[in-house]
């Protein structure tokens, strides 16, 4: 967790009762330490993940989100506590207090912040109050306004009741009472300022009158036509200069009660934030910014459900998916994102897709491991429709350059790589292959290829097989074709389709002869 976000737990927190509340992202919490610990999993940049949390996360790297994203999800129950959640926050008016919430705590962060960069210790302590007491009024208020909203959600039914409790403590309302007397107080000071030259003079306030107003009166009558005015605005950087201190300190003496209950406030209530709520704070953001993100794409016409999710049946059906990564490119630069329907039903494991270059069918794999990991991640999911399966973890083999430093050949790295996953892999897995064995023959390619999808297949596990050897679509009644689309009328456009078909290869071979001029026709051409 951000130390600007975090705070030691104080003894004025309030007893929690039985349905207490640690967390708004699981029901039963994990440390933050095991959550930050995380590193990013190797899956990510292959199916572009690491672009599209960074998309998410933009602007917000305050809250250090990116952590979440890495701690999928493996019980269908803790995916639906998310849901709940998600389905409360697409209300308005609940999003909207949420938010304003987000922005006072937000504000509070930057006060403490400036407070810690100041060297005058009356104005760390002017900031430090101001901090308390945005703190105490954002909790009142999402205290009140939560109590008036219908919500839906364990979660935050729970941090509903909890607020309750904790905005009506002892503890709360004393640091609310004292902050807002000691505001009142510090904006009751009044003092007199005598400037000689170079001799500044600190005095107390004794009724002295106004003479402004009579001042103006008296030379009114010698006012001809506009005036332009003279008046300047004041910088107003938090730093004080020399001169400055030394009157805020010649005030501080005049007037030592109000000053001296200040320093009380801030040693006593030095550890305010309370943990949960720091820890709230945090982790609404993942909603929020996740949200934003689906927001931007639907009036593209792209379509987000809730999936249903199991850990027990690998039964899956998508309708109208798209490559969210891809998609939120494409959206923001005002081109169409084509979606895609896939289903496996009974015994059937793992898609074989084939088909030619450049026909959707590396953004067809992304979006099947994507699917898999945002499910676990209990957010929604870019699809019409969507039964997917929680994963152990999810493995991605997708070419890559060849490593100079690894001294092994490009064929030979990819049956290294392609080994570790498969001494790692489960029958809980998703394995995604992606143009694996490309640099090698065909014959060779055919080989080591229908030794891997056998292994797969023993497995059990779900996967997607990327390749231009189509006879291993044929291995097995778990192994499922797809193949990428053409246009029929004209074999070298693509559609970005990918469909659920035995593969041919007559399309790809047309577009390939029709390319470097040995079609039947364009031969003809030549003979004649």
């Amino acid at each position: 967790m951000a130390s600007s976000n975090s705070a030691a737990p104080t003894s004025e927190t309030p007893a929690r009762g039985e349905a207490s509340f640690t967390s708004i992202l699981w029901e039963q919490a994990p440390r933050a330490s095991e959550i930050d610990g995380l590193r990013q999993p190797d899956s990510f940049g292959d199916l572009n993940l690491d672009q599209l949390v960074a998309a998410v996360v933009a602007g917000r790297e305050t809250y250090a989100l990116k952590a979440f994203f890495y701690a999928p999800l493996h019980q269908a129950d803790a995916v639906h506590y998310r849901h709940e959640v998600f389905r409360d926050l697409e209300k308005p008016d609940v999003r909207t207090s949420l938010r304003e919430f987000a922005e006072a705590m937000q504000s509070m962060r930057e006060q403490l912040a400036q407070a810690e960069k100041l060297r005058n210790r009356l104005q760390q302590q002017a900031w430090f109050l101001d901090a308390a007491a945005t703190y105490c009024k954002a909790i009142s208020s999402l205290a009140d306004t939560l109590g008036l909203l219908e919500l839906g959600s364990r979660g935050l039914r729970s941090l509903r009741d909890y607020l309750g409790s904790y905005a009506s403590s002892e503890p709360v309302t004393a640091i609310a009472t004292e902050a807002a007397a000691l505001l009142k107080a510090l904006s009751e000071i009044r003092y007199d300022l005598q400037i000689e030259g170079l001799k500044v003079t600190v005095s107390r306030y004794e009724d002295e009158p106004d003479y402004g107003a009579e001042i103006d009166e008296t030379f009114s009558r010698f006012k001809q036509g506009a005036v332009r005015s003279q008046l300047r605005d004041l910088r107003n950087y938090p730093d004080m200069d020399h001169v400055e201190e030394r009157i805020l300190e010649l005030v501080a003496r005049l007037h030592p009660q109000v000053f001296g209950e200040l320093t009380v406030f801030c040693t006593r209530r030095k550890d305010y934030l309370d943990e949960t709520i720091a820890r709230f704070d945090r982790e609404i953001q993942f909603y929020l910014a996740y949200l934003e993100l689906v927001e931007r794409l639907r009036p593209a016409g792209l379509s987000f459900c809730y999936p249903n999710v199991s850990a027990r049946s690998k039964e899956t059906k998508v309708e109208e998916t798209f490559d969210l990564a891809l998609a939120n490119k494409l959206v923001a630069e005002g081109r169409e994102v084509v979606p895609n329907d896939f289903y496996l039903k009974g015994q059937e494991r793992v898609f074989v897709v084939s088909g030619p270059n450049n026909g959707g069918k590396t953004t067809f794999a992304r979006a099947f491991g994507q699917l898999h990991h945002l499910a676990a991640l209990g957010v929604l999911v870019p699809g019409r429709e969507a039964q997917l399966y929680l994963p152990d973890r999810i493995f991605t083999h997708f070419e890559r350059e060849e490593n100079i430093e690894t001294l092994r050949g490009k064929f030979e790295d990819e049956l290294v790589r392609v080994h570790a996953i498969l001494e790692q892999a489960t029958a809980e897995s998703v394995i995604v292959m992606n143009e694996s064995f490309n640099s090698t023959t065909l014959n060779d390619a055919l080989y080591v290829g229908t030794e891997v999808m056998r292994r797969i297949l023993d497995l059990g596990c779900l996967g997607l097989y990327v390749t231009f050897v189509e006879e291993i679509a044929s291995l097995s009644d778990a192994a499922v074709s797809m193949v990428s689309q053409i246009v029929p009328e004209n074999p070298a456009q693509r559609t970005l389709k990918v469909l659920r078909q035995a593969a041919d290869g007559l399309a790809y071979a047309w577009a390939i002869a029709d390319k470097y001029g040995l079609t039947y026709e364009r031969l003809l051409e030549r003979i004649d």
